[in-house]
């Protein structure tokens, strides 16, 4: 009863991933480089977060 209240890290990774991924392509529109790769590596380090949660489950 009370597992309707909690929430999905796995989605609330999902949500965090995509606005790394926005903010590098922000990042990149506007030539910088160093901020675009650490950003990329930071949505990718959330990937994998999310891939591992997604082997548990399955």
């Amino acid at each position: 009863m009370f597992g309707l209240f909690n929430r999905d890290p796995q989605k609330k990774l999902q949500q965090a991933y995509e606005r790394k991924l926005q903010a590098a392509m922000e990042a990149s529109r506007n030539s910088d480089m160093r901020a675009n790769a650490t950003l990329t590596e930071e949505a990718e380090a959330l990937l994998a977060e999310i891939n591992r949660l997604k082997a548990q489950k399955g």
